[in-house]
């Protein structure tokens, strides 16, 4: 299984850095409000996901949430005045009493994230950069803070090769799955800052699949149309709910984390897994149950779920995704950061915004491990009450994301309408 995303936001005015982001000193009591940071976080996904599955509702859909937050996070550190509080309110910072505490939050999540990986089988990996033109005077305690993030590069003299490094940076950083982020032009002399977030996560199924129980079945995208699919199946013991305020199926399929399979092989919870949201087939029950989706609903019913034995059937696939987010963001609340009126002292003296934002992500599921995946039962909601087994067969459209349990977080999302667009 591989997800991989990329979130980039271009700068085309000059930057000089000043120094307000130090007027704040860390402080080791901020560290205690990381989970905060991706309370809000779960908010702000499933924001994201109800703006783009409403701008195109016959379409699938798959995006990080995660890596959107991250590279608007960066933004934030750099904003004052109303572009720090437009940003604040829709990234859902309201927990915090400084930027400080926000950045001391995001630093320590980074180190566990980092620490974590080393030690599973579970790949997750999340890298931000902020790249400045060489010319840019920056602040010591900037330099100090985001000593990771910042690269300085030659975008007056030599754009092309600043376009290329980037591309190659987040080739790097996804494993070579997203190529050539950046088209030519994208990058020129005016470029002064480029803020990105890459994100790559590949996992197995703590319960594989057996490659000789895929077979072709079909995928209702109504009553009366349907395609066939690759569907893999098998039966196995699953965290799940019926949940009564969604009116949905929730499934959890747990990533392996350990390196003794001995020891996981009976679990139904890891560090990581994939949920899946499945409505009942009726006309409108996806729409339905996505008005109901939220952040304490979602929580509460991942809180709520139950061991229990589950014939599990959901289609192979994998494909690709590229958003253009200005339109989006702007749905959400965020359009600050794209006027000329927008303030980055913590970043630069100078008039600066942004021209543009890109978002590129990529799934790929299959028998080994997945990155989206879903199940489905053909009755109404009211009469599909789990009768042991139960069968979630995955054949019409359904909601999926990936969960981090550890830090709460929704690392990427979306939701499967129509195989027809899709590679089998």
């Amino acid at each position: 299984m591989k997800l991989l995303s990329l979130s980039l936001f271009l700068v085309l005015l000059p930057a000089f850095l000043s120094a307000e982001l130090c007027s704040v000193k860390p402080d080791n009591k901020f560290l205690g409000k990381r989970l905060n940071l991706y309370r809000g976080q779960q908010n702000f996904a499933v924001s994201m996901l109800d703006v783009i599955r409403t701008s195109t509702p016959n379409d699938n859909v798959f995006f990080s949430p995660y890596s959107t937050y991250h590279a608007l996070l960066l933004a934030y550190f750099g904003a004052t005045g109303e572009t720090e509080q437009q940003l604040s309110s829709v990234l859902y910072l309201d927990w915090a009493e400084s930027k400080e505490m926000v950045r001391s939050a995001y630093s320590l999540e980074k180190r566990n994230r980092e620490t974590r990986s080393r030690k599973s089988p579970l790949e997750f990996s999340s890298a931000d950069r902020m790249y400045f033109c060489q010319e840019t005077i920056l602040a010591s305690c900037l330099e100090t803070r985001f000593s990771d993030e910042i690269v300085k590069l030659d975008f007056k003299g030599k754009p092309e090769e600043s376009r290329i490094q980037i591309n190659d940076w987040i080739a790097s950083e996804t494993h070579n799955q997203i190529k050539d982020m950046l088209a030519p032009g994208d990058i020129d002399a005016r470029t002064q800052l480029a803020l990105a977030n890459a994100a790559y996560f590949k996992g197995q199924w703590i319960s594989k699949f057996e490659v000789n129980n895929t077979a072709q079945k079909p995928f209702y995208t109504s009553s009366t149309n349907a395609s066939f699919v690759p569907m893999m199946h098998q039966k196995g013991t699953f965290l799940h709910n019926v949940d009564e305020q969604l009116r949905a199926h929730v499934l959890q399929m747990p990533y392996r984390t350990s390196y003794n399979e001995a020891e996981e092989d009976e679990e139904t919870n890891s560090n990581m897994s994939m949920v899946v949201v499945l409505p009942p087939f009726n006309s409108g029950s996806l729409e339905d149950v996505l008005s109901r989706l939220n952040a304490k609903t979602l929580e509460e019913s991942l809180d709520n779920a139950m061991p229990r034995e589950i014939e599990v059937s959901i289609p192979k696939f994998e494909f690709e995704q590229r958003l253009e987010l200005v339109p989006i963001l702007a749905k959400m609340g965020i359009t600050k950061i794209f006027e000329p009126t927008a303030t980055f002292h913590d970043f630069t003296d100078g008039s600066v915004s942004f021209g543009d934002a890109k978002h590129v992500a990529k799934i790929k599921v299959d028998e080994e491990g997945s990155t989206a995946a879903a199940a489905t039962v053909l009755v109404s909601y009211r009469s599909a009450r789990p009768i042991e087994p139960t069968k979630f067969e995955c054949n019409h459209p359904f909601v999926f994301l990936i969960w981090d349990h550890a830090s709460k977080a929704i690392l990427f999302t979306g939701i499967y309408r129509d195989p027809k667009t899709i590679k089998q």
